[in-house]
Parts: structure tokens; C-alpha cells; sequence
């Protein structure tokens, strides 16, 4: 199945007091663990939704920047759904140290074409993880110029229309969901039917040191 993949790294990190895309894991850069994560599906493209005042050229994959300023992690979606040539985009976000590739690969199996999938994790909906068809990006485009910015808004939009389905997900893969927020918070030890060991292999190619 052919999808794109974007990894959302522009938040402000207030809690962390740093951006979070270069927190050290396995002495590399948490943006690029998750770039290295998601290579491992074979995706069509990697794109980067980033900070405008910063260079990710050492990541070798493109960053886009916010069409609505200011509008959260919707806005980095809607940027990527318009970016992407493939017929599905795969959302994921950078401070998640546990999330795995074995997961991704279970959600984009579960995925047809033109249809994307959402997690639900005990009732709650992971819009953050998920795969969103392209055709989804006049959703977004709608919901940012009315300003409602709320990414769980979005996912029910879509699967109310047809674009989307959720899935489900044992309590067992909560752990996968760790979000790392502030510096008081190291990574956890990943957890569940898709977790691997604590913080990923490190990446061995698609990072450039300075």
C-alpha cells in the first residue's frame, strides 16, 4: 500500500522547556528515531511539519510549515494531507519514545485505499496516530477557517463521512502512547503486543550530524 507519512515536531514543547525534536535517545535525536521508525514501512515520502525558525536539512526529509498559524496539530495535518502523493497519510507525532513500528504496521494493514484508520485506545481517540486519506484535506482546510483546531474533531469528521474508520486497541498497547512531556518525564519501557525494546533502534542512516 502506498501512504506518506508526516511527523509533526512544530509544538512550542512549553512543559519541556526545549524542542522536543532533539531530545537524545540512544544518542540521536528523537525526530530522527521517529523517522528511521517510520522508514521502516517503506513509505512513498517523510515529510517533516516543523518550526519555521529551524533547520531540519539534516534529517533528509522535507519540512513543511503551517498554512494557519497558531491553529496546533491540525494545521500540520492539513499542510501534510496537501503536500502528499500517495492516496493515505500516516500522522505521527515526535515526543512518542515508544511507539513502534510493528503498530504502525498493524494500522496500515488494516487500511483500504482512500480509507484511513483511527485508534481508540478504552474509548479515547488517538487522532495524533493515525492514517487520514488525502481526500480529507478539504476537512481540515474547512475546520481551520472556521478556527476550530481540535484534532478529535477532525477524526470524527472523517469517519462520520466515510473516510476513516476507528480501531480499536487493547489496554495492553497504552503503553505505546507515552508521551514524553517534560523533563521530569524520562521514556518509559514500551509496552504491549507491538512494542519493542525502550526507545527504538537508534538511527543508522537518515541523520546527518552537524
Amino acid at each position: 500500500m502506498n501512504f506518506s507519512a508526516v511527523i509533526l515536531a512544530g509544538g512550542q514543547s512549553r512543559r519541556m522547556g526545549r524542542d522536543k525534536a532533539w531530545l537524545p535517545v540512544n544518542g540521536e535525536p528523537l525526530l530522527a528515531r521517529q523517522i528511521e521508525m517510520v522508514r521502516q514501512l517503506a513509505p512513498l515520502e517523510i515529510y517533516i511539519s516543523g518550526r519555521a525558525d529551524t533547520d531540519y536539512s539534516s534529517f533528509c526529509c522535507p519540512a513543511l510549515h503551517d498554512q494557519f498559524t497558531g491553529a496546533g496539530p491540525l494545521a500540520g495535518i492539513e499542510r501534510a494531507l496537501d503536500a502528499a502523493s500517495a492516496p493515505l497519510l500516516l500522522v505521527l507525532p515526535v515526543d512518542l519514545p515508544n511507539m513502534s513500528a510493528p503498530f504502525l504496521r498493524m494500522l496500515a494493514g488494516n487500511c483500504t485505499r482512500g480509507r484511513g484508520l483511527i485508534p481508540r485506545l478504552n474509548g479515547s481517540i488517538e487522532p495524533l496516530v493515525a492514517f487520514y486519506p488525502k481526500s480529507a484535506k478539504s476537512l481540515a482546510d474547512a475546520q481551520l477557517r472556521n478556527s476550530h483546531y481540535a484534532v478529535t474533531a477532525f477524526a470524527e469528521h472523517c469517519v462520520q463521512t466515510g473516510l476513516a474508520s476507528f480501531h480499536d486497541l487493547s489496554t495492553a498497547d497504552a503503553g505505546l502512547f507515552f508521551n514524553w512531556n517534560d523533563n521530569s518525564q524520562p521514556p518509559m519501557a514500551a509496552m504491549g503486543r507491538y512494542s519493542e525494546r525502550p526507545g527504538g533502534a537508534p538511527p543508522k542512516t537518515y541523520y546527518r550530524k552537524a
